[in-house]
């Protein structure tokens, strides 16, 4: 019990370091660590649920926490002086989880997935493809002060990005960059700017409630298709993140090692 609880832990760091991340999704995370439809099942109205699942979420929480706020500046670092390297580890763990992505789009009794299902896992990875050819530059605002106008602003990014957290595939940091509030949340969540945070977690609260009852009429009406189109999301997010090569041949053994050791560990933390 204690080692699921550590577990549990390390999985919310992780989580919490792809928060901060453009391009990486969070949800894509947590199908890779093999507890997306527990995620999704507890965020819910129902107090009595959330409360009986207090041993699941809580480490998740504790975990998620301590990843955003330790490494909110690490991973600007390590992006802004190793980019190349970063991002191959990343694509690493998004290339790893396909295969069990894979199998939840599968017909039963077949090895393929249903004309429906490749369908929509095409649609997603056009749109992917689509975001990837638009990323945007990164905005050089950075709001310190909170007024009335900014609450809203910051209130209803938050929720944006927390919508497409909880989709596999999208990347609320990544919607954050689009509407010129990334540099803002970055910054406030390394200096602990409680003022500017306070709008972005209600945003977030409210978006993550959204999010889920979506994705759970989803899955309950049509799994395999969404799971397809999850399949087109997340392969499709590899595009997002695509660096341009493996870097200078000084870096292009690092860059292969990241992206072998992020493959090895997301594919077996898919398997336990």
């Amino acid at each position: 019990m204690m080692m699921e609880r550590i577990k549990l832990i390390g999985t919310g760091f992780i989580l919490g370091i792809t928060v901060i991340i453009p391009g990486l999704s969070t949800g894509t995370m947590a199908i890779v660590f093999n507890i997306y439809d527990r995620l999704i099942g507890v965020i819910t109205p129902n107090i009595k649920k959330i409360i009986a699942a207090w041993k699941f979420w809580l480490p998740l929480v504790i975990g998620a926490a301590a990843g955003l706020i330790f490494f909110s500046r690490i991973i600007t670092m390590l992006l802004t002086n190793y980019p190349v390297p970063t991002y191959w580890f990343f694509i690493g763990l998004i290339m790893g989880s396909l295969p069990l992505i894979y199998r939840k789009a599968q017909q039963l009794g077949s090895r393929l997935p249903s004309l429906p299902a490749l369908i929509c896992g095409i649609i997603a990875l056009v749109l992917m493809t689509l975001m990837a050819v638009l990323n945007p530059s990164e905005s050089v605002a950075s709001y310190t002060v909170l007024t009335p106008s900014l609450f809203g602003t910051l209130l209803m990014g938050g929720a944006i990005s927390a919508m497409a957290m909880i989709i596999p595939g999208l990347s609320g940091s990544f919607l954050l960059l689009v509407i010129g509030l990334y540099r803002t949340f970055v910054q406030a969540v390394s200096e602990l700017n409680i003022p500017i945070l306070i709008p972005i977690a209600l945003g977030i609260i409210i978006g993550l409630f959204v999010g889920a009852a979506f994705v759970r009429f989803l899955l309950k009406k049509a799994p395999r298709e969404t799971y397809g189109a999850v399949l087109g999301l997340v392969a499709g997010s590899v595009l997002v993140l695509f660096p341009g090569g493996f870097g200078s041949s000084s870096i292009m053994l690092i860059s292969t090692l990241c992206l072998f050791t992020g493959c090895v560990v997301s594919f077996v933390s898919g398997k336990t």
